[in-house]
């Protein structure tokens, strides 16, 4: 685990403890893994399919730490809305990146089956927020 520096918001009654979300363990252990097997991926790729890949793995995770700390849950329902759009960009980047042989057999998987787990506990939590804001 890396260095944790998230300030005291274990103090704020508003913000929610991202970090004890399944979804968001399961979002950052994706992001790990996307930068370790892009590692390999060709250098002209490098603001390419890299980036793109990397950039929608952390902006899933980011927007499930930036709606944990609002304070409406319309508000953090629509950050977890995002945060899911990201994870889709990221599973159409695998799937690319597979087909582009740029991931080996075993790299797609393991990161397909990552991304399949972020995908259920995210979408979980969308239908909790939006089954509670229909009541």
């Amino acid at each position: 685990m890396g260095l944790v520096a998230w300030g005291t918001e274990k103090n704020d009654p508003f913000v929610r403890d991202h970090r004890k979300l399944k979804a968001f363990l399961a979002a950052d252990a994706l992001v790990e893994s996307v930068y370790r097997e892009t590692k390999a991926f060709p250098r002209s790729e490098a603001f390419g399919l890299t980036a793109q890949m990397r950039r929608a793995a952390v902006s899933a995770v980011a927007n499930i730490v930036e709606g944990s700390a609002r304070e409406s849950e319309a508000e953090y329902r629509q950050f977890l809305c995002i945060a899911f759009g990201s994870l889709r960009e990221v599973g159409y980047f695998i799937d690319l990146a597979h087909r582009l042989d740029f991931l080996t057999e075993t790299g797609a998987l393991h990161l397909v089956r990552l991304h399949e787990e972020a995908s259920r506990l995210l979408g979980g939590l969308v239908r909790r927020y939006t089954m509670t804001s229909k009541r």
